[in-house]
């Protein structure tokens, strides 16, 4: 069972479930703390029209869970599945990876 900081964010992403200090990697770029991560959340969403569906869960350790979604939409390729791999402390965000 994914906590309910990923299960939020997998719902309706928002910068309260980030800490401070969060770094998150998408698309081959990082982006540290909350005013990168602000700018990368009004803005990754935004190209492309698609579907997310949840697909599996694991919990790595203590600390670290991956979600993956299928994607299918207009990006190119039309379809794939990505791993989001959290990382959180204190019921917040630290880290996130967001990879096929």
């Amino acid at each position: 069972m994914l906590p309910s900081t990923i299960t939020s964010y997998l719902a309706q992403p928002t910068l309260s479930l980030y800490a401070d200090d969060a770094v998150v990697t998408d698309d081959g770029k990082t982006y540290r703390g909350r005013a990168e991560i602000a700018v990368w959340l009004a803005t990754a969403a935004s190209e492309y029209t698609y579907t997310t569906e949840l697909v599996g869960t694991r919990q790595v350790d203590a600390n670290t869970w991956v979600a993956v979604n299928h994607l299918e939409g207009n990006f190119p390729g039309g379809s794939v599945d990505l791993q989001y791999t959290f990382t959180l402390d204190d019921d917040l965000i630290t880290r996130l990876v967001i990879a096929p």
